[in-house]
């Protein structure tokens, strides 16, 4: 038997001429709808959770750690003033492999308004940073402003006067911009004794980066405020340093030659030293979603096998006479194959392309399901004689752990191994049915009256 005979024969079972009810063709309908609506959700998954997991990254890289990060010990020369942090950072700018630097001060308060009090990060940044560093102006969003401005590049930060505050934090103390704030830090008496430090700022404005896990507590202050207000001996002392690319391997041999230029008792961090824990989070959360999508797949992929078993049954007048004109057993068996490969390939085809299309409007879905949930706890509530109005929204994610406007983003080499990946599946699931078909046997058919 031919090739081409067997892909004729494939033809005739995937798209019989007759209109002949066929329950195994209606079977291997159902067996590419399995594959198509398990592939949805995988490739959903995988787009979505690539999309999150690089804007946090790309957040946590630009808007907390830098790509690389020198943190100095207090009592070094270098870390006393602003002025001496800038020498050192213009100092290791020099270097080849950074591009910028960014000084900074890190420590704890507590924030308090006429409302409210919770603690706060503080950072102690150059005042222009929303401007020089461009990932504070891509990824930082202006919730309000003081004065009216048309980006965040314009958000500057004065010395002893002002801050900026991220949008969680002003929720939580129920302030708005142009509000004042106190800020309670401690000093340290010549004696040794410890005492609350009060600094009253104005808030000249709120931003989000998107990602409430991030930046909820950050409260900006100019670097000369940070040193006059935040005790050394507590605080963290850094410099943020810019790279051409974060993830390249010439980062370790960047570090390593900025560990020669800097002072004793001061290290330099990569970015996913500082990050390991939440970027390990986000790989295996992803891995374990794509894990499950894929048994889902391979559950699907099953129903192929016994639609073509139910294809054997039906199909064995036809074998018989393929087989008394001199078909071979593997010229039936491959029949049975290109008929199970082709129909997870329309499954892929079909599923791959509507995968897609629900992970671009992934948030309106989202929305949509939100709505639906939440008109139905009010059902209930009205329901149950309670007032529907008290039935809080519905979130099937909480939006203060993902991203809220995450990009997504198409990964075309785990496309290509999903597609591949369920192709295989789909000809191993037809193997044991096709060897089936392929040992028919005639003789037995034409006694048992069959034809």
């Amino acid at each position: 038997m031919k090739i081409k005979s067997s892909f004729l024969f494939a033809c005739r079972m995937l798209f019989p001429k007759t209109g002949k009810k066929s329950s195994a063709r209606r079977s291997l309908f159902g067996g590419f709808l399995c594959i198509a609506i398990s592939i949805i959700p995988l490739v959903m998954v995988i787009a979505v959770s690539n999309g999150m997991i690089e804007g946090m990254t790309e957040r946590m890289i630009g808007l907390s750690s830098g790509d690389l990060c020198c943190i100095l010990h207090p009592d070094v020369k270098e870390a006393s003033s602003a002025e001496e942090l800038v020498a050192l950072g213009e100092k290791l700018v020099l270097s080849e492999g950074v591009d910028d630097f960014y000084p900074e001060l890190q420590g704890v308060g507590l924030a308090a308004s006429e409302k409210y009090r919770t603690g706060a990060q503080i950072r102690a940044v150059e005042n222009d940073i929303f401007k020089k560093n461009p990932a504070f102006s891509r990824l930082f969003e202006v919730v309000e402003s003081e004065r009216p401005i048309s980006s965040v590049d314009e958000l500057l930060l004065e010395d002893g006067k002002n801050a900026v505050i991220g949008s969680r934090l002003a929720e939580l103390l129920g302030v708005h911009a142009g509000d004042s704030i106190r800020l309670i830090t401690t000093r340290r008496l010549p004696k040794g004794k410890v005492i609350p430090k009060i600094t009253k700022f104005k808030i000249s404005g709120i931003v989000s980066s998107g990602y409430q896990e991030l930046d909820a507590l950050w409260f900006f202050i100019s670097l000369n405020t940070g040193y006059s207000i935040l005790p050394l001996s507590s605080s963290q002392i850094m410099l943020c340093l810019d790279t051409p690319d974060p993830f390249s391997l010439e980062l370790d041999k960047t570090a390593s030659s900025l560990e020669t230029l800097v002072p004793s008792f001061t290290r330099i961090y990569k970015w996913n030293e500082l990050n390991a824990a939440q970027y390990e989070n986000f790989s295996s959360t992803k891995m374990m979603l794509t894990f499950i999508m894929l048994l889902i797949v391979l559950v699907a992929s099953v129903n192929i096998s016994s639609a073509l078993i139910m294809l054997v049954m039906e199909r064995r007048k036809e074998i018989a006479v393929l087989k008394s004109y001199g078909a071979s057993n593997s010229g039936i068996a491959l029949s049975f194959l290109i008929t199970g490969f082709v129909t997870g390939g329309l499954g892929v085809f079909t599923g791959i392309p509507l995968g897609l299309l629900c992970a671009v409007n992934f948030d309106k879905i989202l929305s949509g399901i939100e709505n639906i949930l939440t008109l139905g706890k009010k059902l209930i509530f009205a329901l149950s004689g309670k007032n529907p109005m008290e039935a809080l929204p519905f979130h099937l994610l909480d939006p203060a752990y993902y991203l809220q406007n995450a990009d997504i983003s198409i990964p075309l080499d785990q496309l290509v191994i999903i597609a591949l990946g369920t192709l295989v599946l789909s000809l191993a699931a037809s193997t044991v049915p096709a060897i089936k078909a392929g040992e028919e046997k005639p003789i037995d058919i034409l006694r048992k009256g069959n034809l």
